[in-house]
């Protein structure tokens, strides 16, 4: 019986590898659709922002109550993985609580630990429930989030308490049939949190435990199994990604705009003339600004991807408060839709992508969410793990003016006069400084 139950376990754990892997590629090859950049600079101070923003969730803790709750759920999940492990070996090797001689003493604390972590991430996530669902707070009721994505969240949120719940009555049992001595349940003591509710299950007979701490002990693995195949088309993708997110963000003070040295050229050949004689020639004819992902770079993708659905960055946004169409989180979750299709095209057509008739543009983002954008930061100044959906924006938008002439009356007065007055306003040179000369 118990080789049938490892082979079923060996079977079970290889098939939810091998089916991560797999997603797990795609989003890769998906994020690398991009344009390349290169974002390997100065990499002590990288280290120090993943430490800072994705460990550490340094930007979280403006609000404090909120953070540590957060904090309990991402520590819980990270360290109880540790728990995870011994299942793993446990049902590879046929073996039960293989740490235990190992460690001794030292297991029981280790377990102690765990179990109040796993109190701590059951109560955050009723504490998150809540709050999406009763208190109701602006950025989770927003119309952004209709659908899948709202559903999205709480489905997270349930499953972290049904797996702690798991644990917790998995190990209730297990020390209830080590008190009756039961073959195979090693004597660790006493765990701290369920070591106070053994009274409720000492009355059950042997069988009974056994059935009970065994069907909580793969209703938990499987439920981890299942919750890993589950994370790549969720959300909750970010507690993987946002570390690599958090390294390979801009180190460029915000409000820097990217500058495009093909359009500086010209402008430098426009200003100065006699430099085109010497200006070697060039067949290349520069693209401006984004239309598709594909025109993205690869950290706009990996942004995409990285995104919480939080909606802080929406919250924080003057054109989004003021009634404006234009929504940070969309923008994210737009460029992350987009990408998913244009890898399932590649996918249906052996790995090659032809003309789909769409594009990011327009399809999905729309002109007047772009044009709402005051370029202020305020997103990537909110975004916990150091998003930037203003780049996407001034992309798009730069392929509108630049590549489609498609701007505003107002922008277009305003372009025409930089490329006469040299300023925004409708002043000669000449003329623009002769408020001072009245004062004389």
């Amino acid at each position: 019986m118990r080789i049938v139950q490892e082979l079923l376990f060996v079977i079970a754990f290889g098939a939810a590898v091998y089916l991560f892997s797999g997603k797990a590629a795609q989003i890769r090859r998906n994020i690398l659709l991009g344009r390349d950049i290169s974002l390997r600079d100065n990499p002590g101070q990288r280290w120090r922002n993943m430490l800072l923003l994705a460990f550490g969730q340094k930007k979280m803790f403006r609000n404090p109550l909120v953070a540590v709750l957060h904090f309990f759920v991402y520590a819980g999940f990270l360290i109880i993985n540790i728990e995870i492990l011994e299942i793993i070996l446990d049902g590879i090797l046929g073996t039960h609580r293989l740490f235990a001689p190992v460690l001794g003493s030292l297991y029981g604390v280790l377990i102690g630990c765990f179990e109040i972590l796993a109190v701590l991430v059951i109560l955050g996530c009723a504490v998150f429930l809540i709050r999406r669902n009763l208190l109701k707070l602006r950025r989770f009721i927003s119309k952004d989030l209709d659908g899948w994505p709202r559903s999205d969240a709480n489905y997270i949120l349930i499953t972290e308490i049904v797996l702690m719940l798991l644990f917790l009555t998995m190990n209730t049992a297990d020390q209830v049939l080590q008190a009756h001595g039961t073959e195979h349940y090693i004597a660790t003591g006493s765990f701290w949190v369920t070591g106070m509710f053994t009274p409720l299950l000492s009355g059950l007979s042997d069988s009974t435990l056994i059935a009970l701490e065994r069907g909580c002990w793969w209703l938990h693995i499987l439920g981890v199994l299942a919750f890993l195949n589950y994370l790549p088309y969720s959300k909750h993708l970010h507690i993987m990604l946002a570390f690599p997110n958090a390294y390979f963000s801009s180190l460029q003070p915000k409000g820097r705009m990217a500058n495009m040295p093909a359009v500086q050229h010209e402008v430098q050949l426009m200003l100065q003339p006699e430099l085109a004689a010497n200006a070697p020639a060039s067949d290349a004819v520069p693209k401006f600004g984004a239309k598709d992902v594909s025109d993205l770079t690869w950290k706009n993708l990996l942004d995409a991807y990285s995104c919480t659905e939080c909606g802080r960055c929406s919250a924080a946004c003057p054109a989004n408060l003021t009634g404006k169409l234009l929504s940070p989180r969309k923008i994210m979750m737009d460029t992350r839709d987009r990408a998913e299709e244009v890898g399932r095209h590649i996918k249906a057509n052996g790995g090659t992508f032809s003309d789909d008739g769409k594009a990011l543009l327009r399809d999905y983002i729309s002109e007047e969410e772009l044009r709402a954008c005051t370029s202020c930061n305020a997103c990537v100044e909110e975004c916990p793990v150091s998003i930037n959906p203003l780049d996407i924006i001034l992309q798009l938008r730069r392929h509108l003016v630049m590549e489609e002439s498609s701007a505003p009356a107002e922008w277009n007065m305003m372009f025409s006069n930089i490329e006469n007055n040299m300023a925004p306003w409708k002043f000669s040179p000449d003329d623009r400084d002769k408020w001072a000369t009245e004062m004389n």
